[in-house]
């Protein structure tokens, strides 16, 4: 496979995952918003600020924008084309990588992703967002699953379709972590300890984001705590979207790629990645909130961020096939 295929078909899935992931985020938001009944100025900011933050578009929001509300951040994060994080441009730089590798996709991939990109540009889709928000998030979310599922059956599972897997654990790893992250930025303005007596619905306003709240409850038996929620979205080993779960298919992928037997690496993408799932598989929740969530958070967000790197440098530079 040519450097540029791998290359363009790792960020078309990067790219859709993270569109996936913003919707995720701002609708949860919009969830947590809804709990506290005391809004004022400072509260309502108190809640967009941590998605700026996590997103890191805080500079380029400020040139913007005056100030932060919560219309400004959904918009900003939804339809503004100069954010190069936002949910309308993660699409249309997937449907650049898309038209790039379209022979090795199929007609039923291009045609959804079309379909999302050109609606997404139409006036519908503002009359939408401007109706119900959240109806508007969520119907996103549908059609990048119905993406996914186009993918995963009309595809052939081989080396492209398995870098398309690469692209989608990673970005959804981090996602994951900074939806938890969010959750901790949003409790430190009001004194709350993350592990202690946190308000329930909140917690479980983060399972929904992450679609988790049914797959949790049938573990958990009704019980929803700070500590459980954390566990389950950072290390269960069979539920999709744990921060363990994505490392762990994201090594899958990395060694179908290569071929080297996962007990070994072939390159620096494989052995960070070990590391990475190593430590996943061999710690435990009091060991992360005693190093402390957001710092377990923000390590996991580093060593994926270089193993991305180490990926792009042993695939994906293809400036030397001209």
């Amino acid at each position: 496979m040519l450097s540029r295929v791998a290359d363009a078909s790792f960020w078309l899935s990067r790219y859709m995952e993270r569109a996936e992931a913003n919707a995720r985020i701002l609708d949860v938001n919009i969830q947590l918003l809804l709990d506290f009944e005391d809004q004022n100025a400072g509260t309502v900011q108190q809640h967009w600020q941590p998605i700026l933050a996590t997103l890191e578009d805080q500079e380029l929001f400020s040139e913007i924008h005056d100030g932060i509300t919560g219309d400004a951040v959904m918009a900003f994060v939804t339809f503004e084309k100069k954010n190069p994080h936002s949910i309308i441009s993660s699409v249309t730089f997937a449907r650049e990588n898309a038209r790039m590798v379209r022979e090795q996709i199929s007609s039923e991939m291009w045609e959804q992703l079309n379909r999302l990109y050109l609606y997404l540009h139409s006036p519908a889709a503002r009359a939408a967002y401007i109706d119900s928000p959240i109806d508007f998030y969520r119907s996103l979310v549908d059609s990048l699953h119905s993406f996914q599922g186009i993918t995963d059956a009309t595809m052939t599972h081989g080396e492209g379709w398995q870098f398309l897997q690469v692209g989608k654990y990673l970005e959804r790893a981090d996602s994951t972590s900074r939806v938890l992250d969010i959750k901790y930025h949003i409790l430190l303005p009001f004194g709350e300890q993350v592990g202690g007596n946190v308000d329930i619905t909140q917690w479980m306003a983060v399972l929904r984001s992450c679609s988790a709240m049914e797959a949790f409850l049938k573990i958990s038996h009704g019980q929803v705590t700070s500590w459980g929620v954390a566990k389950f979205l950072i290390l269960h080993d069979t539920f999709p979207r744990s921060i363990r779960f994505c490392v762990d298919s994201l090594d899958v992928a990395l060694h179908q790629i290569s071929g080297c037997d996962r007990a070994h690496f072939s390159n620096e993408a494989e052995r960070l990645c070990g590391m990475l799932r190593s430590n996943l598989d061999y710690t435990n929740i009091e060991t992360v909130f005693s190093t402390g969530l957001h710092q377990h958070l923000d390590q996991t967000q580093l060593r994926l961020i270089e193993i991305c790197n180490a990926l792009v440098k042993t695939y994906c530079l293809w400036l030397d096939e001209e």
